[in-house]
């Protein structure tokens, strides 16, 4: 029980280099390219569940807003299947760095705002000033309208974050108390593996509609700018 809390969260050092690049560049093995002419279970699976989650997202965009279609399905490919890779044991999750997901969040949320205010210039403008504001609450509403486009892709982090890590630690506290417990009441401490158990589940179920969440923010970002 001595160990760190937040030891699961430090980044992997070999070398003094950083691991992160190889574990970010892992997940892409996970969906490897069929060139049988009759695909395996496995990639007919993951055909389905891509052509079901692109349809539902893609389905409110233009011809414009389709043109994002595979960098969002890469998108959540990648966060889902790295929130998937730091449920296993002694793994390291890079979706609880807050500064990845911020890597993420902006360069997309940027793009969809230029890509707006490219595409319809007067339209992206009226968002900041409502119509029939009065004259004397003009200056703040554009200040307001300002702060909340630019807390746009933080809001993006720090909810993929703040799931993420809080799983996390709820996984470690758990699973350091059932062991403690183990050698003071026993069943008690089969009370909370079964707890530990259940909490494992909704992690699985939290770190794929995180991916989602994500990913759908993003695309609804992309279809008020297009």
């Amino acid at each position: 029980m001595n160990e760190n809390l937040f030891a699961s969260f430090i980044t992997p050092m070999m070398f003094g280099l950083p691991l992160v690049t190889l574990i970010v560049l892992f997940p892409s093995l996970l969906f490897p390219t069929s060139s049988r002419l009759v695909n395996n279970r496995l990639i007919s699976l993951q055909q389905w569940m891509l052509q079901l989650v692109s349809k539902q997202m893609m389905s409110i965009h233009n011809t414009k807003g389709q043109t994002w279609a595979l960098m969002l399905m890469s998108l959540i490919l990648f966060i889902g299947s790295t929130n998937l890779l730091g449920l296993l044991p002694h793994s390291f999750t890079p979706t609880t760095q807050l500064s990845m997901n911020l890597g993420m969040a902006i360069p997309l949320w940027a793009g969809a705002v230029i890509t707006g205010f490219r595409n319809k210039t007067k339209t992206s403008l009226a968002h900041f000033l409502p119509q029939g504001t009065p004259t004397p609450l003009i200056p703040m509403l554009v200040i307001i309208e300002t702060i909340s486009l630019f807390i746009q892709p933080v809001a993006l982090a720090v909810r993929l974050t703040a799931n993420i890590t809080a799983g996390h630690l709820l996984i470690h506290l758990i699973g350091g108390a059932t062991l403690a417990l183990m050698s003071i009441n026993t069943t008690t401490a089969l009370i909370t593996f079964i707890i530990l158990i259940l909490l494992t589940v909704l992690e699985f179920a939290v770190a794929m509609i995180q991916a989602y969440v994500f990913t759908l923010l993003v695309s609804l970002y992309l279809h008020d700018n297009t």
